[in-house]
């Protein structure tokens, strides 16, 4: 049986629009690009780095000392300290109660002085030397103050603890007097809507009995 000849592709409509020379171009093309492969990818990658839009156009460099450790931060002008200790710095004891500073849970200490940390941007603290409840004591070595909310129970639900605590440090040095009366005032900051007043009041008394 005598074979036919395939039939020629150029100018037949119904056949495949291009000739073995223009598949032998494509398939060249095509391998070069195959051998190049990856390095095409990372060449592409490199100037999207380059090119990338900042994730978040206007933060500014916030330096801080936090817990005795230096920290660079990039934040948005808006960040308060809080949530700049909180959800930059991973340190989630400081806690967000009222987020209006009536509360008293988000309490740190800055350059020595206790403030509602939910009121204060972060850029107002560029250089400042901030201390949170976790620089406060370790487990292995806890504050007086620490030890002494313990041993009074001075605490329930234990979300205020940590603003109470470093409020109750803070008072140390602060020119108010030891009487109950004068420790009640100068904590009326701090909120505990478990109402461990009377322990939490314990608590400072006996330290600063020692």
């Amino acid at each position: 049986m005598s074979k036919k000849p395939l039939p020629s592709t150029e100018g037949n409509a119904g056949h495949l629009p291009f000739s073995r020379r223009l598949l032998l171009q494509a398939m060249g093309v095509g391998g070069t690009a195959a051998a190049l492969g990856g390095g095409l990818v990372a060449a592409a990658q490199a100037a999207d780095v380059q090119n990338a839009v900042p994730a978040e156009p206007g933060e500014q460099t916030l330096s801080l000392k936090v817990n005795g450790q230096p920290q660079t931060l990039q934040v948005d002008p808006r960040t308060t300290l809080l949530d700049a200790l909180r959800d930059r710095l991973q340190l989630t004891g400081t806690k967000k109660g009222c987020d209006h500073g009536q509360c008293g849970a988000c309490t740190v200490h800055v350059n020595g002085r206790r403030v509602n940390s939910c009121l204060s941007l972060a850029l107002m603290h560029d250089g400042d030397d901030i201390t949170t409840i976790e620089g406060l004591g370790t487990p292995d070595k806890l504050h007086p103050m620490q030890v002494a909310f313990v041993e009074q129970d001075a605490y329930q639900c234990g979300y205020c603890t940590s603003g109470q605590i470093m409020s109750a440090v803070a008072l140390a040095h602060e020119p108010y007097g030891d009487s109950a009366a004068e420790i009640k005032e100068a904590m009326s900051g701090n909120i505990c809507r478990c109402g461990a007043y009377s322990h939490i009041l314990a608590a400072i008394e006996h330290t600063r009995k020692a």
